[in-house]
């Protein structure tokens, strides 16, 4: 998959969502682009914000998007890496 690819997909996971991609579009290629090379490491695109430990059981939350984008979009706004952010922002 390249990075078109990757932001087709994730804009169409946020259409059917109550919050957004986020409008920095750096933000957006540069979380991107680490989770292409994390899939290229470790098979998985997991979010280039979290620490992956090898174990694939204890990753699995961690491949975008992450069990904890949606709690962190409620509490901060956006979820840890900036992806996403509330739609009402």
């Amino acid at each position: 998959m390249d990075i078109e690819e990757l932001l087709k997909k994730m804009k169409k996971y946020v259409e059917s969502q109550w919050f957004k991609l986020n409008p920095d579009a750096d933000v957006v290629i540069l979380t991107a682009k680490g989770m292409l090379e994390n899939e290229k490491k470790y098979g998985y695109r997991y979010c280039p914000c979290r620490p992956v430990t090898g174990d694939k059981e204890k990753d699995a939350p961690k491949i975008c998007p992450c069990k904890q984008h949606k709690d962190e979009i409620k509490r901060m706004g956006h979820c840890l890496c900036g992806l996403f952010v509330s739609a009402e922002k």
